[in-house]
């Protein structure tokens, strides 16, 4: 089934999808290196923006993912992508409250960091997923043409 939000055939979905991703991971990353000590309060701030570029980018994730999601008729596979939908929106909104705690309290304090790893965690999950959505039940995916063999070459088959 072809994603109704492409261009050229291209799914715009999973085009964005590694930035929020990889922001928030690297976020994590900040987290930790600033609490081991290995760096400065330069990685608690690299860690607030690079959750802020995750929170933006997941929602311009969010709008071509929606339109997919609508394109659904399978029950089944709509519930596995409303799953999706609901645990990367729960995810959008945690990370938005740990910008807020992150405004409001020292560098280096523990819940925020706490609210990334279960993001994290959560992000697992929902890549799980989405993942089942792509590669099991072939969502976004083109569907390759049907090429019907002549009867002369499915003889030549054989």
């Amino acid at each position: 089934m072809a994603s109704p939000a492409s261009i050229q055939k291209h799914p715009i979905h999973p085009m964005l999808i590694p930035f929020p991703i990889g922001l928030w991971i690297f976020s994590l990353v900040c987290d930790v290196i600033y609490a081991m000590g290995w760096g400065t309060v330069i990685w608690n701030d690299m860690a607030f923006y690079t959750m802020v570029g995750g929170v933006l980018g997941a929602l311009a994730a969010a709008v071509p993912g929606y339109l997919d999601y609508r394109s659904l008729s399978d029950p089944n596979v709509k519930s596995i992508g409303q799953w999706h939908m609901l645990i990367n929106l729960s995810i959008v909104v945690l990370f938005v409250i740990n910008l807020s705690l992150r405004m409001w309290s020292e560098p280096g304090a523990v819940l925020p960091l706490l609210l990334s790893l279960i993001g994290i965690g959560m992000l697992a999950v929902s890549g799980w997923l989405g993942g089942e959505l792509v590669y099991v039940h072939r969502v976004a995916v083109e569907p390759e043409p049907r090429v019907i063999a002549s009867p002369k070459e499915r003889n030549r088959a054989v």
